[in-house]
């Protein structure tokens, strides 16, 4: 079998250089060591972030992807379940970041919400639980563990692009792959590996020095209908998405954290709730940083998620449907990065948990760079 572009990794950061190299006319072959898409790309919440994104490419990139999920997801049928986002302030401190967060480049089109304006946009609010809150209109919402597996779908219908699952690729020397289904060749070669390190180019990705990111999350059902209007993020949020954290305000705001609320900032807890087209919500999450993560859920770490919850929002009665746990690459001094083993192959990797939220950016940013930015 021969192609013109055969990427290895069928997450998003795969299926978007798919799309970017299928976009260029090129002939294009995902190959995938499972049945389905089962790592990160699905297990995380859909949430397609723009507003908090590190300052600088990551933000850019993140702006970029966010127009490509919106055209992508009208043509491959993919429901966009809900727009924008919430991040309520509940002290001094975090309003003081929000406003400085509006005087950035980065704030353009945000607006800062007084409590009864937040509460008009999103009614489940706490009064005594937020002061103030920032709106942005730039996320939308999807649902990963379908939106992926359609978008591959689409992917093979809309672009021709070919999917080999269950194949285990061994060895890559472009233009040869040789694989578990036999060898395959390509003219370029991206290899996409998630937070699996041990596999393919194993010793130019160690020289990166990545981590592994564990995710408690979980599934929440309201007893009686909530409808949030749009993502809705606490004031830690403010205090850990570099975007608002890397400003200098937030130094204050970090540190009344730290000192109040220790075991939640000692544990990574960073609270996104999104809905889902059945009324349930998606809430999470823990952060956990180490090169094999054990597979367990931790109650005790659910538990603070939920109080986060339950300060941010009145849900009334409800309960956890579902838990799991998700992970992601991580690196202490990059977000991303991209290696060049050869002139005809790249190893792509996003060390951060924004992976959805810039996929798409960055596979037309590799793509151009290994076919010439004018697709020629």
């Amino acid at each position: 079998m021969s192609y013109d572009v055969a990427i290895v990794g069928a997450g998003i950061l795969g299926l978007a250089h798919a799309l970017a190299a299928a976009r260029r006319g090129k002939r294009v072959v995902v190959i995938e060591r499972d049945a389905v898409a089962a790592g990160a790309s699905i297990r995380n919440f859909g949430f397609v972030t723009v507003t908090g994104q590190e300052a600088g490419d990551c933000w850019t990139l993140a702006r970029r992807s966010r127009d490509v999920w919106a055209e992508v997801a009208e043509a491959a049928r993919i429901p966009v379940l809900h727009e924008g986002l919430l991040v309520t302030a509940r002290s001094p401190e975090a309003e003081a970041v929000i406003d400085a967060f509006l005087a950035t480049e980065m704030g353009a089109g945000c607006d800062r919400l007084t409590v009864d304006g937040a509460r008009q946009r999103c009614p489940a609010l706490r009064p005594e639980g937020v002061t103030a809150a920032l709106l942005s209109p730039h996320e939308l919402r999807v649902e990963s563990k379908t939106a992926i597996p359609a978008l591959a779908r689409w992917l093979a219908e809309a672009h021709g692009v070919d999917f080999l699952w269950s194949t285990l690729v061994h060895g890559v020397a472009a233009p040869v792959l040789e694989t578990t289904r036999g060898r395959i060749e390509a003219e370029t070669v991206i290899v996409c590996p998630g937070d699996s390190f041990q596999g393919l180019f194993a010793d130019r990705i160690a020289a990166y020095a990545p981590t592994r990111c564990k995710l408690q999350m979980m599934r929440v059902v309201p007893e009686c209908p909530v409808a949030l209007g749009s993502a809705v993020m606490s004031d830690h949020g403010l205090a850990r998405y570099r975007g608002y954290a890397d400003l200098p305000a937030a130094a204050a705001l970090k540190a009344r954290l730290d000192r109040e609320q220790p075991a939640k900032r000692g544990n990574g807890v960073h609270l996104i709730v999104v809905q889902s087209a059945d009324g349930s919500l998606v809430v999470g999450d823990t952060h956990h940083y180490g090169e094999t993560p054990d597979p367990f859920v931790s109650d005790a770490m659910n538990a603070l998620v939920l109080d986060e919850l339950d300060t941010v929002l009145d849900l009334g009665a409800r309960r956890v449907s579902e838990t799991w746990i998700g992970t992601y690459a991580s690196a202490a001094d990059r977000w991303r990065f991209t290696d060049a083993p050869d002139d005809a192959t790249r190893v792509v990797v996003v060390t951060a948990g924004c992976g959805a939220s810039t996929a798409f950016a960055i596979g037309e940013e590799t793509i151009g760079d290994l076919l010439g930015s004018t697709g020629t």
